[in-house]
């Protein structure tokens, strides 16, 4: 007796509605993901065990490097606007339209006011040294009438604070950034009645 041969099938499987999907999710993501703007000052926080999340926005994160400098970011573009519109003025500043420009592809502030507007005419592949050697002063101004005032540090985080009053403030300090320093810093928001804010730190086991 024969063998019974059995037809074998092709089988097909329509992956049209996977391939929909996958580019749904693709999408998706696309539209509600937050690009993190590279930053050109390097912190490297110590661990902590607190679990306390930084707000994501309104936030003026002041960083500590580990050789002393401070350096300042503000995420919302239009804020940061505001915040160096008032402080040039206030020194008596100009910036031109490239100047500016710059100024919005740019949210970390790390050099004095009066030197803005050649740190924004640098080439973009030179921003991040000239930065690096520079910081935010946190000496006190001579008012010219022999009386210490507040320092260039202080009067950004006033502006800061003046432009948005939901703004919060978080300190991201090197875990090699000598104590001394963050005192400084801490001390100085103190002197302007700024008590509270974040510390920003690496999330690490509690056995760690």
């Amino acid at each position: 007796m024969g063998k019974v041969k059995i037809e074998k099938k092709d089988v097909w499987i329509d992956m049209t509605p996977m391939s929909d999907v996958m580019v749904l999710l693709l999408t998706f993501f696309m539209l509600t993901s937050t690009f993190v703007k590279n930053e050109p000052v390097k912190v490297n926080t110590p661990g902590s065990v607190s679990e306390i999340k930084v707000p994501e926005k309104d936030v003026l994160t002041i960083s500590v490097a580990k050789d002393g400098k401070v350096f300042m970011s503000i995420e919302n573009a239009n804020d940061l606007v505001s915040v160096v519109d008032a402080m040039t003025s206030r020194f008596g500043v100009t910036l031109n339209g490239a100047q500016r420009e710059a100024l919005k592809k740019h949210s970390m502030l790390g050099v004095s006011v009066e030197k803005l507007p050649a740190y924004l005419s640098l080439p973009e592949d030179q921003m991040t040294d000239a930065i690096q050697k520079e910081g935010i002063p946190t000496d006190s101004i001579d008012n010219g009438d022999g009386k210490k005032g507040m320092s260039e540090f202080q009067l950004w985080v006033a502006e800061a604070v003046l432009v948005n009053e939901d703004m919060k403030i978080a300190i991201k300090a090197d875990s090699d950034t000598p104590y001394k320093t963050v005192k400084t810093v801490m001390s100085e928001l103190q002197d302007m009645n700024q008590n509270r804010y974040y510390l920003i730190t690496s999330l690490k086991k509690e056995e760690d």
